[in-house]
């Protein structure tokens, strides 16, 4: 028994049937795509930079970054803010009987009722240390009669010193924190530049894919257009004898396959509108993008060596990367002050007045016959200063592994911007040379489609043609998108695409 062999009836049978449906499939979705985007304004390339200054979600988070390090920073800088007390306190105490004649009680047993306020106040300084200010007023009461002053109200002052002399000691390591956090809000702005910087790019990247998208539909509705013009053509030669039903099947095919293509295509539009949406924050799906173009380059092939210098001096990685270096530095002579002995100087003096009434009592601060002073000094020595030589130790690697990562950045960049550079140059001439291409491949196909329609050629021949036709316009489409895709990377990396813009930065 001979395998079952398909007819070429049924064979065009199917393909029919394949075409039908693919047009009742198509011609609603092409039309609303049709209608959709002719009733929306332009959209240019500005206009999208400008919405994903303002909606991108990953710049809304990377500027509550900043937001966090500023106050990080306000934090730091309140180790520096004064602290204020003030206390009121009263206590009263009643023996229960008198057991010695020298209380000066009689019938019951002493009795003290005491009332003190104080307020004080307390500040780092530059040096390190701590000062503190205090300040008080009492009053003493009491049932015995030796007392030469019932009540007595008393008042004080005194400022003390808390120094240290060895750790801790110096304002680099007062003021670490504080420079510390500065050096952060520097990182956090260089870090919302970058982020600035990859949106705009991106951005570009999304605008330049759907206009590549839209073309690309165009060159698939053109070459539909010329695969059922062969078609109904064939289908007439047949009829009058000249062609046969491999040509219209032939013919046929090319129809199909023209409409897969444009099928595919379509999607791909959709897919660039909603990635370009999502990056300027456009997401009211029932609304498409507007026309969007290719903007003519015109600046010609960039210089690696200006590239390069302007990368260097303002790449916000790399100059992240710098800042970052300087806050492990702070760290290591931080944590090397911090492996020396403790010592503390300790130093105060004071004046006091007890009198008949609260006014006296601070009227004769501070000639009043009370006063007092102290000076000391204390030690503190761990065992080895194992854990601090540890810390001293590991701030060092930790600093010299950033500068072998600020290298490696360096070495990235440098390799970033040649190929960038290199990329730049490479379709510029692309775009010419595909340009040129698209214009042959047209003129190939012009007379293959008149050798076929003098009787000189094929379907098949006529179909190659218009393949390579599309090809060749699909090319020059992806060089317009290679170009544009390599410029916004290398501005990216140099930075200039802010100036391009004219896009601000917080400072």
């Amino acid at each position: 028994m001979t395998p079952f062999q398909p007819t070429t009836a049924m064979l065009r049978s199917k393909v029919r049937a394949f075409t039908t449906l693919t047009i009742l499939f198509l011609c609603p979705l092409l039309r609303a795509q049709g209608e959709a985007v002719a009733e929306a304004a332009p959209l240019t390339l500005e206009e999208c930079i400008a919405r994903a200054m303002q909606k991108n979600f990953d710049l809304q988070i990377q500027g509550i970054s900043t937001v966090i390090a500023r106050e990080s920073l306000n934090v730091a800088n309140a180790d520096f803010s004064p602290t204020f007390t003030a206390t009121a306190r009263r206590n009263l105490n009643q023996s229960a009987a008198t057991t010695s004649r020298l209380d000066g009680t009689a019938l019951n047993g002493p009795r003290n009722d005491n009332t003190v306020f104080s307020v004080g106040a307390n500040q780092k300084v530059a040096t390190g240390g701590i000062v503190s200010v205090t300040g008080n007023t009492t009053r003493a009461a009491t049932n015995s009669l030796n007392s030469t002053l019932n009540p007595a109200f008393g008042s004080s002052a005194g400022v003390n010193l808390s120094q240290p002399l060895l750790r801790g000691a110096g304002s680099d390591v007062a003021r670490a924190n504080i420079d510390r956090s500065k050096l952060g809000v520097g990182i956090a702005l260089l870090n919302y530049k970058s982020r600035v910087l990859t949106v705009i790019r991106d951005t570009e990247n999304a605008y330049y894919n759907l206009a590549y998208a839209r073309e690309n539909l165009g060159v698939k509705g053109r070459s539909l257009e010329l695969a059922t013009k062969l078609f109904e053509e064939n289908k007439i030669r047949k009829t009058t004898g000249v062609a046969t039903d491999l040509d219209v099947l032939t013919a046929e095919v090319g129809v199909a396959n023209a409409r897969r293509a444009l099928v595919q295509a379509e999607q791909a539009v959709r897919d660039r509108e909603d990635a370009l949406s999502t990056l300027i924050g456009e997401l009211d799906f029932t609304r498409r993008p507007g026309e969007v173009k290719f903007g003519a380059y015109t600046d010609g092939a960039p210089s690696f060596d200006v590239v390069y210098k302007t990368a260097r001096d303002r790449s916000p990685d790399f100059l992240a990367t710098q800042a970052q270096i300087k806050q492990f530095e702070i760290d290591a002579r931080t944590a090397k002050q911090a492996a020396l002995p403790g010592l503390n100087l300790d130093t105060g003096m004071g004046y006091s007045a007890i009198e008949r009434s609260y006014g006296d009592a601070v009227g004769n601060l501070p000639e009043g016959n009370g006063y007092n002073w102290n000076v000391g000094l204390s030690v503190s020595v761990p065992w080895g200063l194992h854990a601090d030589k540890a810390r001293f130790r590991s701030a060092k690697a930790s600093l010299l592994q950033q500068e072998t990562r600020l290298r490696q950045l360096d070495q990235a960049l440098l390799a970033n911007v040649r190929f960038s550079v290199r990329a730049v140059a490479t379709n510029i001439v692309a775009v010419e040379i595909a340009g040129k291409a698209t214009e042959l491949s047209q003129r190939q196909y012009e007379l293959q489609k008149a050798r076929f329609d003098a009787g000189l050629s094929t379907s098949r021949l006529v179909l190659q043609a218009q393949d390579d036709l599309e090809a060749a316009r699909v090319s020059e489409l992806q060089t317009k998108v290679g170009l544009r895709t390599a410029v916004a990377e290398l501005q990216r990396i140099d930075g200039s695409s802010l100036e391009r813009y004219r896009i601000a930065l917080p400072e």
